[in-house]
């Protein structure tokens, strides 16, 4: 990529989307092009085609969908399904149509088998049964990888996919019904030191180990991707350190500032016991992140604080 080639970051407002946006123009990338939902319909073919035809973009991030945790997915059902084929189906097809130079399809994890073994490698894809809960938001996902491998496969089309681990950090969703566990707990704590609790009670044993990257760095990865890979096979991408949630509660409590207890509702559900992607192939390409998880945590919690403010100060208004 060159600092002035036209990218285009499809959904540059979410988590993934603003970091990879904030590392372009910290390297000096300056002809950025977005949209934000209102302004375009991802999910209309002809909006998406008349984009494509007037901006003409020469490479592409695609980090947009529609995104959630496990109350939202299960919920949500058709919806996760439905808009993630329609986005990732039009972007790609409108990417192969307008000569893209390159495209970087953003996957997930949850695109690996419930029961993979740990770490999970990029070849366990397809290797079992999915997670019930997430199905639908997988199934999109793994129709993603493949589009991008059947265009590459029939019309030599350089589109990559990459897998991220759980990510947080700036823009997170905190959303009390729709956010993933660890937002959930910095809001959690934090409502909890507010309002003088002596205790915060987490759903489980505590045992369940689970990896954490700091969205700078995955978006520090993309670029890195962008402009080093060029094969047909995915890439997982993480930090390759899990951690318990209950290491990772202490660690938000710290950060938290709350002076209360941990308390752990073992009739409650764990979930998977772990889940830890393999990071070999990209630490073998040259990449590794650099954010320790209590520094990039310290962002995102003062990140969550001002948003706070802001929606305070609105309401005052």
């Amino acid at each position: 990529m060159k600092l002035n080639s036209k990218i285009y970051i499809a959904g540059h407002k979410g988590l993934v989307g603003s970091a990879i946006t904030r590392a372009l123009r910290k390297r000096g990338f300056s002809n950025l092009v977005y949209r934000t939902s209102k302004e375009l319909d991802l999910r209309n073919q002809q909006a998406v085609q008349d984009f494509f035809e007037e901006e003409q973009p020469e490479y592409v991030f695609l980090a947009a969908g529609k995104v959630g945790g496990i109350v939202a997915n299960n919920t949500y059902r058709a919806e996760f399904i439905y808009d993630n084929m329609m986005i990732v189906s039009n972007i790609v097809h409108a990417a192969y149509q307008h000569n893209v130079t390159k495209l970087l399809f953003l996957g997930s994890s949850c695109i690996y088998p419930k029961m993979a073994p740990q770490p999970i490698k990029e070849e366990y894809l397809l290797a079992g049964a999915l997670e019930y809960t997430n199905e639908p938001y997988a199934i999109a996902k793994i129709a993603g990888i493949k589009l991008c491998e059947a265009y590459r496969d029939q019309y030599g089309a350089n589109f990559i996919s990459v897998m991220p681990t759980n990510l947080y950090g700036i823009n997170d969703n905190y959303h009390p019904e729709n956010c993933h566990v660890l937002p959930a707990l910095i809001r959690r704590f934090h409502e909890a030191k507010l309002s003088g609790k002596s205790e915060v009670v987490i759903w489980g044993s505590g045992r369940p180990k689970r990896e954490f990257l700091f969205a700078d760095d995955l978006a520090d990865a993309c670029l890195f991707l962008m402009e080093n890979y060029n094969d047909k096979e995915i890439v997982n991408i993480g930090c390759g350190e899990d951690l318990s949630i209950r290491e990772l509660a202490e660690v938000v409590k710290e950060v938290t500032g709350f002076p209360g207890e941990l308390v752990f509702d073992t009739s409650k559900p764990d979930g998977t016991p772990r889940k830890l992607l393999d990071v070999s192939k990209l630490h073998g390409l040259g990449w590794h992140h650099t954010t320790p998880l209590s520094e990039g945590m310290k962002i995102a919690y003062n990140d969550f604080l001002h948003k706070q403010e802001l929606k305070e100060a609105l309401a005052t208004h």
